[in-house]
């Protein structure tokens, strides 16, 4: 990896913004990129400027009018050689993931197979944008609607996923026909721009429009630039749920389209009737994998009661057994937090659920010592909490873990339903009715339900995302396509007559 980050360090330290094959000089401030992991500097990279932004949206802009002609096969080829060209690099990648945002080798390396999946898909589905024909009440006459790309997709994303959901929107968004414009967080730059570096030649090489992937490097205000451009039809944005609101504030305001993937609080409900194993190891996961810095991570588990303290011994012994440490060492299941406000948040939360009564059955702490030297490492908690209290309402990006008691399913729903956001969730049961019970009208308020899996993962064959505070949005599979086209109802009169729908008569 030393090699691919020196080449990195050579093409960041100046710039800022990307038309895609090429870099455009910027004179804004200077943002380092430091590594959760040592500390260390990896390198720096200037803000996008205001010259940087206008250059980079008009580029877009022009590029999208040529872009949209390409047929939708060709453009799906493009991606495809993309696709090819992130297995290429699929180790190095994911090590940079890994050291800059700090999650685990195996989760950066299944960050970038997650990249290379959905250009497997967008291939597929440039074949495959589908509209309908209908029959129409008059004679002589056919419908159908057909889709066309939108203009310019904005996509603003978050440090715990620095590449996916970029892909995600990405690659559907160009075979749809659209430009992006990729604002990556300003705590991940280098993984964005590495990105940028390994898919220029495939466009170049295709002769792709220049400007049909372009990024800004900075801050709130690039984001906020973004969001109120009326050249700039889609924002998809990624992040708190604070940052969402804005975003859709924005957006909303100038009649523009946006797709937002926010805050979650989710939980795993563990039936009496669960595979205890099963479920432990779910839990775990879904609440430590990424410093428990996934929007889908575990928050909350939700136990029935006559099998509650079994199931606690069980999970505090798990706890015991995990190892905290350098994220490079597949040995270690724990990396660090982001960055030292995370721990502070971290800290702050631990401290609120403790003035609300929480116990803490694995006390939380900051790591300290020369492998820890960063100051961003800290100890996976669990505390024992009631359903009401205010902290166990709210997303804290760290791995907090809240244990409480139900009784019946329909509670356990109930509690499950009771926090503002719904992105994740899940039922442990081997019981068909209370499965089928969680799936149902009545069950999940959640845009993913799952049995028998954790809340943490997915699939990109699966639409993506929630509802309530989470947003509403859905990225990725499915129809999610849809988000970043728009539709035309088509109307051919071939007869030899003009009849009037409805049947109304008109003379003249």
């Amino acid at each position: 990896m030393s090699n691919f980050i020196e080449k990195l360090r050579i093409s960041s330290v100046n710039q800022g913004v990307s038309t895609g094959q090429f870099y455009i000089g910027s004179s804004g401030a200077i943002l380092p990129s430091h590594s959760p992991v040592d500390g260390a500097l990896i390198a720096s990279v200037y803000l996008a400027d205001d010259n940087g932004y206008e250059t980079v949206v008009r580029k877009a802009n022009e590029a999208f009018l040529e872009w949209r002609t390409w047929p939708a096969p060709k453009r799906g080829d493009v991606v495809r050689q993309i696709g090819e060209k992130l297995r290429e690099f699929k180790e190095p990648l994911g090590k940079l993931v890994s050291y800059e945002m700090g999650k685990s080798l195996q989760e950066g390396l299944g960050e970038v197979q997650e990249m290379i999946d959905i250009c497997d898909f967008a291939v597929g589905l440039s074949r495959q944008l589908y509209g309908l024909t209908m029959h129409s009440e008059r004679p002589g006459h056919r419908m159908y609607e057909q889709w066309h790309p939108l203009g310019i997709t904005g996509i603003i994303s978050a440090f715990n996923f620095p590449v996916a959901v970029w892909s995600w929107n990405a690659m559907l968004s160009w075979v749809c026909g659209n430009a992006c414009i990729w604002k990556p967080s300003e705590k991940t730059p280098l993984c964005a721009i590495a990105c940028q570096n390994l898919i220029s030649d495939v466009l170049l090489q295709n002769n792709v429009p220049e400007g049909v992937s372009c990024i800004l490097i900075g801050d709130k205000y690039i984001g906020e630039k973004m969001s109120n451009d009326v050249r700039i039809p889609l924002i998809s944005a990624t992040g708190s749920t604070r940052m969402g609101k804005a975003v859709a504030s924005a957006v909303a305001s100038r009649l523009g389209k946006s797709l937002l993937e926010l805050g979650g609080n989710n939980a795993i409900i563990v039936s009496k009737d669960a595979d205890i194993d099963i479920a432990v190891i779910a839990s775990v996961f879904g609440a430590v994998g990424t410093a428990g810095q996934r929007c889908t991570s575990s928050r909350r588990l939700i136990v029935q009661e006559d099998i509650y303290d079994i199931f606690k011994d069980k999970l505090v012994n798990a706890y015991q057994q995990l190892r905290i440490g350098d994220p490079m060492n597949e040995e270690n299941h724990v990396g660090p937090l982001i960055d030292t406000d995370a721990v502070k948040n971290y800290l702050a939360a631990i401290e609120s659920c403790k003035k609300e009564g929480g116990n803490f059955i694995i006390e939380g702490a900051v790591l300290e010592g020369i492998e820890y030297k960063s100051g961003c490492y800290v100890k996976p908690c669990i505390a024992e909490v009631f359903a009401h209290y205010a902290i166990v309402h709210h997303e804290t990006f760290a791995p907090i873990l809240y244990l409480m008691k139900y009784k019946s399913i329909e509670e356990a729903i109930a509690i499950q339903n009771s926090v503002p956001q719904g992105l994740s969730s899940s039922v442990m049961t081997l019981n068909l009715r209370e499965a089928e019970l969680f799936l149902s009208v009545a069950g999940s308020d959640c845009g993913i339900a799952n049995v028998n899996i954790g809340t943490s993962g997915a699939e990109i064959g699966g639409a993506f995302g929630g509802e309530k505070e989470t947003g509403g949005g859905r990225e990725s599979g499915s129809d999610a396509w849809k988000n970043y086209m728009r539709r035309q109802t088509n109307t051919i009169n071939w007869s030899g007559t003009l009849p009037l729908a409805q049947g109304i008569t008109f003379n003249i």
